[in-house]
């Protein structure tokens, strides 16, 4: 064989064993929103929000990008809505209720000054029919659940126990002066825990060495998170928030990735919609 063949495959043979660049799989998710799958479903959900906050994103090294419009105001998102109003949608769409329908200046208050995070968990859950879920205003309610269901639509692991795929959530603790970590959490559970500030995002996509992850009110919108796989298509090296670390500063610039979490939970979606369910409204 020429040296000249010789070198075009292994040209070849070398591209082909290059990881496939990890581009934004949201595009294409969101355009299969009617999937008889669960997990595609809420998948697909959650990427047609980010869609519409116009792709607001956390890279895999925890900077921001792409935040256009804010919870609080007026602005049209991509779909047209009003920012504040979308909020709105997601408590009274979700089931949870706002007490303030869509309009008024006590409702935008309240948008404004409830954390919606769970709720938008809540709206996309019941948007994608997902059976067994209990919609709650905080998500330690569906964390703890799924810690003490065995017949529920989510079982509860340690973050790097298992391969996270879509429909899964990522949840970490949040407002806590010391990191809790998963063995932390299930203490505070087992105890009760009622009250446990938590934030879950979910997972849309794990592909070419990333997970990627929709959360609402993340930065002030509905934002799509990049975090890292290892070839075992596990959460690899989490950015973890430790107990006495400096906080965010010019000091510690490390210390400002906003993915530097105390993560503590993984639901894994264990459940698949019975086809009675399939054509059923939410």
């Amino acid at each position: 064989m020429k040296p000249t063949l010789l070198l075009l495959f292994a040209l070849a043979a070398l591209l082909c064993a290059l990881p496939a660049h990890a581009t934004d799989p949201c595009p294409q998710l969101r355009t299969r929103l009617a999937s008889t799958d669960v997990a595609t479903r809420i998948a697909a959900i959650a990427c047609q929000e980010n869609h519409a906050w116009f792709r607001s994103f956390i890279d895999a090294d925890g900077r921001a990008g792409g935040q256009a419009v804010y919870e609080a105001e007026n602005d049209a998102l991509a779909d047209g809505a009003q920012a504040w109003r979308k909020v709105a949608m997601y408590w009274n769409g979700s089931g949870l209720g706002s007490g303030c329908g869509t309009a008024g200046v006590a409702c935008r208050s309240f948008v404004v000054d409830t954390p919606w995070s769970a709720a938008f968990v809540s709206w996309v859950m019941r948007q994608a029919r997902v059976p067994g879920f209990t919609v709650s205003s905080r998500h330690v309610d569906y964390v703890r659940a799924a810690a003490r269901s065995g017949s529920g639509p989510y079982r509860l692991v340690a973050p790097q126990a298992a391969a996270p795929a879509p429909g899964d959530m990522l949840c970490y603790v949040r407002g806590q002066s010391r990191a809790l970590g998963h063995a932390g959490l299930l203490n505070v559970l087992d105890a009760g825990g009622a009250g446990l500030p938590m934030h879950c995002d979910i997972v849309v996509a794990a592909q070419a060495g990333i997970a990627w992850l929709v959360g609402g009110n993340v930065q002030q919108t509905v934002a799509l998170r990049m975090l890292r796989l290892d070839e075992a298509g596990r959460f690899a090296d989490l950015p973890t928030r430790n107990t006495g670390d400096a906080p965010c500063s010019p000091d510690v610039p490390a210390h400002c990735n906003l993915n530097r979490q105390d993560w503590a939970a993984l639901l894994k979606l264990t459940a698949d919609a019975p086809a009675s369910l399939l054509a059923a409204s939410p």
